[in-house]
């Protein structure tokens, strides 16, 4: 019991972040979210800005073949 009590507190969300939309683009996340049944526009900001990130970390992740380096069946070296 005590270890989902931690857990809880240490998941809280306690930072703010503020962020600055113009007429257009207010208008354009309320239509969204009206067309789309988005009850909750703090969450979907959220899911969508980690999504963003997430996406952009697993692309730069390294992986075993980096395509830098020329292989038996890259043709960078050859003229």
């Amino acid at each position: 019991m005590r270890r989902t009590l931690y857990k809880e507190e240490e998941l809280k969300r306690t930072n703010r972040l503020s962020l600055m939309l113009n007429k257009r683009e207010l208008r354009a996340l309320g239509v969204y979210c009206s067309r789309y049944r988005i009850r909750n526009k703090s969450e979907f900001l959220r899911e969508t800005v980690m999504k963003a990130i997430i996406k952009r970390f697993e692309s730069e992740h390294p992986s075993l073949w980096e395509d830098n380096e020329p292989t038996l069946f890259s043709r960078n070296g050859l003229k």
